[in-house]
């Protein structure tokens, strides 16, 4: 029997190329395809009570135009929408994504049956994939794979929080935004970077973190 995929995705080409690998397969494998290029579309299409179709499973981009209305920022965020209209459906989490921190969040906040970086999907990993999480197997690439080995080694040490600051320390955001984004006082924000900086083993500036964390592969 066929099975029904869902793919969002905000580049039609991209699409249509996930599209003729998987139909492409020397598996036996058969699908039946649904695309769409919006997370508002997409929202849709998951939440509409009218439209009885189910989906075995959902390819999502993580980076496409929000769809503010619903706090659908990224494609993860329509995890939950999924996941409380159509259950038995599993979620591969399609990126461009390479920094160590955010993968990690982006695994143990949305819990994705698989995650793939898109420099790395290829006809056979991609396949391979499909495969595993149609037999109740969880997937992750080789650079998925090592971030997470890497934040399972060093998250005794950085917490989430410490996490999102070093992340929007490397996107220039200094004190005061950052305690405001965080919901923290200035001082909470300083004592956090000097525990960070004596673990990462650094002294100076705040930009010494930044280097270092982008030596390690934790930010770009």
């Amino acid at each position: 029997m066929p099975k029904s995929i869902l793919i969002v995705d905000d580049h039609k080409v991209t699409a249509l190329g996930y599209q003729s690998i998987l139909e492409n397969n020397d598996q036996g494998l058969t699908f039946v395809f649904t695309t769409t290029t919006s997370l508002q579309e997409a929202y849709t299409i998951v939440t509409d009570a009218t439209n009885h179709q189910t989906f075995d499973l959902v390819f999502l981009d993580r980076s496409m135009p929000a769809f503010e209305a619903q706090k659908i920022f990224l494609g993860e965020d329509l995890i939950p929408f999924i996941r409380k209209n159509n259950k038995n459906a599993k979620i591969i989490i399609l990126t461009s994504l390479t920094e160590k921190f955010s993968i990690y969040d982006v695994i143990y906040k949305s819990r994705p049956d698989g995650m793939m970086i898109k420099s790395e999907i290829d006809d056979e990993n991609l396949i391979e994939c499909v495969q595993s999480i149609l037999n109740n197997q969880s997937y992750h690439s080789t650079l998925v794979r090592e971030a997470l080995k890497v934040e399972i080694i060093t998250k005794g040490y950085f917490d989430t929080i410490d996490r999102q600051i070093i992340t929007l320390l490397s996107q220039g955001f200094r004190n005061a935004t950052i305690a405001e984004k965080l919901g923290l006082s200035a001082s909470a924000v300083e004592k956090r970077k000097s525990r960070i900086k004596d673990y990462l083993k650094v002294i100076g500036k705040d930009e010494e973190i930044v280097l270092e964390c982008r030596r390690l592969g934790y930010v770009a």
